[in-house]
This record gives structure tokens, sequence and C-alpha cells, in this order.
């Protein structure tokens, strides 16, 4: 069982970004330090007013940090872009980790970065599915010849190859039943984000497996997102993060995803979502977790724009103790 580091590289408006920029580097060398197996990071464009960092960037930034970490989008927001650029940079991003690369795309969902790219909203599946083929192919053949829907390539080839044989492995994110069979048929991985509650995941799990099993395919790993808080007491735990957490969920309803209710408490908001608590109770709700739905790989999500850097650093040395015991 492995765990991850989710970096957090949203900010609100009035902070200074470039003083943010030694802590997130101090978190991921405390996570490399506590055993952490890999480093993901988050994409969207059009994010004011808070503010939030490019990811490829921030990627070749870190990984000089990250050493022997595995390093990835988490996700990468395919359709509005062009193919053969993400091929080029994923290739070029497994190189400067030594092969520790992993391309975890997914659909996207908010209107006006479409509306920028000039792409229709409605065309997202049929470019998502195209774009991973001719990716699959400029990493593996030297001359590419395509002729698509979407995009062209006439008798020509990328700078570099990825060091992993065949590339780097592609996690695909989903959320439906049908997304969730096309990440089985054409993906080394299903990217669970746990947004949505254990009630919803479990099911899809189940059908992700059956998936697995119609196609003949095996997965890499079964990995999980899921925001995570580990404090020195099970008591205040869920009071000492709240407030971030809260504005992180504001802005995901201010998106178009769903929020928490009024007149739902934080705690009923949080739970089957959320990991909050002590040592102890982390470690049993990481086991329930496994039980029901059989992954193996937990990425922890620990900052939340607001949260004191010490929490922080608390939170992924826990975790380390945690997964080492």
């Amino acid at each position: 069982m492995k765990v991850g580091l989710f970096v957090n590289t949203q900010f609100p408006q009035g902070n200074t970004v470039t003083e943010r920029i030694p802590e997130i580097v101090e978190q991921v060398r405390a996570a490399r330090d506590a055993g952490f197996s890999s480093l993901w990071l988050p994409h969207h464009w059009l994010t004011h007013p808070m503010q939030m960092l490019q990811i490829t960037p921030v990627m070749g930034y870190l990984a000089a940090h990250a050493q022997g970490m595995t390093i990835g989008p988490n996700i990468l927001i395919l359709p509005p872009q062009n193919p053969m650029h993400v091929a080029e940079e994923s290739a070029t991003l497994d190189i400067l980790t030594g092969g520790n690369y992993i391309l975890g795309i997914g659909q996207g969902y908010r209107q006006p970065e479409f509306d920028a790219f000039g792409i229709p909203l409605s065309e997202r599946m049929p470019r998502f599915n195209e774009s991973i083929g001719l990716i699959k192919r400029l990493w593996t053949e030297d001359r590419v010849t395509h002729k698509g829907r979407f995009y062209t390539v006439n008798d020509a080839g990328i700078g570099v190859k990825p060091v992993q044989q065949g590339g780097p492995p592609i996690y695909i994110a989903a959320q439906a039943d049908a997304s969730v069979k096309r990440a089985a048929r054409i993906g080394d991985a299903w990217l669970i984000v746990n947004s949505s509650g254990l009630g919803t995941i479990a099911p899809l799990m189940k059908t992700y497996r059956a998936a697995l099993a119609e196609y003949g395919r095996t997965a890499k790993e079964f990995p999980i997102t899921v925001e995570c808080y580990v404090g020195a007491n099970h008591a205040t735990a869920h009071e000492e993060c709240r407030g971030p957490l809260e504005y992180k969920y504001n802005a995901y309803a201010s998106w178009g995803l769903q929020g928490r209710k009024t007149e739902t408490t934080f705690e009923d908001f949080a739970r089957d979502k959320f990991i909050i608590g002590d040592k102890v109770s982390v470690k049993e709700e990481i086991a329930r977790y496994r039980e029901i739905l059989g992954v193996d790989h937990f990425i922890m999500r620990c900052n939340w724009p607001g949260l004191p850097q010490e929490q922080t650093l608390a939170t992924i040395k826990r975790l380390g103790e945690i997964f080492a015991s």
C-alpha cells in the first residue's frame, strides 16, 4: 500500500504566491523523507480571483526536490489541448523524473476554460478519445501519420521519446459508469477523486472491476485521492481544518461542482469524503477505505488555502508514520 502527496497550488487573493513556493518545496521534501511514493498536482485555467500556478512548469521545478518519487497531474485537462503538445511535454517530464512520470488525465467540466480555447464542451469525449490514441502513437512510433476528426500529423515524430517503454502510464479520472468503463478499456488505472463520497465510488469500483474483467485487462494499481488531515487530537481535528476546507469547496461550488449545503454540518459533509482525525482514527479510516474499495494507493491532499504550514507538515509526518507501521 502506497501513499502520495497532492500538492496545493491554489492561493487566495491577497497571498504573495512567491512566498508560498518555499513552503511547497518544504512539503515535497517532507513527504519524500516520510516515505511517500508519489507527488500529484492539480490543473485549471482562468481561476481568478483564486491564484493558481500552472501545472507543467511546477512539475518540472519540483522534480528536482522529489528524487525517487513518481510525479503526475491529478488531473491534466486534456480535451482543450493539442495532443502533440501533451505528448512532447509528457516525454520531457518522463526524462526529467528518470522514468517516474504518470500522465493523469480527465475531460474537464468548466465552460470558461473550453470557451477560451474555442472548443465546445460537447466535444470533450471525442477529443479525449482521439487524443489518447494519438499520444500513445507519438510516444512509441518514430514517425506518425494521423488524420482524425480533430487532429492531423503528417509523417512526423516527437523530439524525444519517454524513458518508460511504451510511454508513461495513463491514469484516467472518471465519475460515471460510462467514463469508468472507458478508463478500464484504454487507461492503465482509474484515478479516483473522492469528492462525491464512498456511497458513489463503491458501486463505480464494482463497474470498473467488471469492465477490467470484460476487456481482459489488469489495472496498474487502484489509486484514490482524498482530503486528509491528521491532528494531534481527534476531538479538535475537524475544527482545525474546517475553514480551509470550506474555502476550497466553496470555490468548487462556484465552478459548478457540488459544495456543502448550508443546512449540513461540516462533519456530515466530510463523512465518507474526507479522512480527518488523529493517527489512530485516520489509520482505521484508511483500512476501511481499503476494505470497501480495494484501493492500494492513497493520494492525500493535506493543504488547502489558509491552512498553516506547520499543520500541513505535521499531517505529512503523521501519515508517513501511519503507512510505515
